[in-house]
């Protein structure tokens, strides 16, 4: 009976310190919490953690919910290339106004006959008439700066002034053919290459329609064979001939 007692005082002293040590334990967590929370950077730092989570959530809701309503345009239609869409937004820009361009016309005798084999890389034309408007320049593309005009025989033909003005320029050059430029004032001047037989030279007043050439062939475009390449520049740019000449 004796033997019990002492085992069951024994028991209780070895239980009783573990007792206080948990006490302990929890007391000094008890203690780190309230020092963590005395500090001023924990509770704007609590607050924005559950803020964040709280608006997380609603735009996860939000962005999967089928009643949502559209509230705006849908962008994420995809636009493919060659197709007919417009390669702009918005208005396109008219082309600028020069006095001096007005009446212009076809620097050929009957362009019905005549097939415009390259035409001008115009940005505001669709995809595919962007794509054939370009030019292979050795291993690279470029936007073509002009319109070329072919006989379907590959018959030479005439090339004539598309304005009054004054032969301004004349070249026989490596790569183009022969060149011929007529300035028209107020910045505007056409270009002629791909040239044989040139009539005119340098200083010479021409009228509109006065045959300057005939199509000749040039080592940049040989492919094409027989052909004219006609350019109009306006303050040195390129510009699409088409926005000024009126059939």
């Amino acid at each position: 009976m004796n033997d019990q007692n002492q085992n069951k005082q024994k028991q209780r002293q070895e239980e009783t310190p573990k007792n206080n040590l948990g006490g302990a334990s929890a007391a000094n967590s008890s203690s780190g919490l309230k020092k963590l929370f005395a500090k001023r950077w924990v509770s704007p730092a609590i607050f924005m953690a559950a803020a964040a989570i709280i608006v997380t959530l609603m735009w996860i809701y939000q962005g999967n919910d089928p009643a949502k309503p559209t509230t705006g345009p849908d962008t994420s239609t995809e636009v493919s290339q060659g197709e007919g869409e417009q390669a702009g937004t918005g208005e396109e820009e008219a082309a600028p106004v020069v006095a001096s361009a007005l009446g212009m016309k076809w620097p050929v005798a009957k362009k019905e006959e005549l097939q415009e084999q390259t035409k001008f890389y115009d940005a505001k034309a669709t995809a595919t008439e962007r794509e054939a408007a370009l030019v292979q320049v050795g291993n690279t593309f470029s936007p073509h700066t002009g319109i070329d005009f072919v006989h379907p025989d590959g018959q030479p033909f005439d090339v004539l002034a598309a304005l009054d003005g004054t032969i301004s320029h004349i070249e026989p050059h490596p790569t183009n053919g022969h060149v011929v430029e007529i300035n028209h004032g107020d910045g505007l001047v056409t270009v002629y290459q791909s040239l044989t037989d040139v009539t005119v030279k340098e200083g010479d007043d021409v009228k509109q329609g006065t045959t300057i050439a005939k199509a000749g062939r040039s080592e940049l475009e040989k492919d094409l064979g027989v052909h004219l390449h006609f350019e109009t520049r306006l303050n040195g740019e390129t510009v699409n001939p088409i926005d000024y000449i009126k059939e």
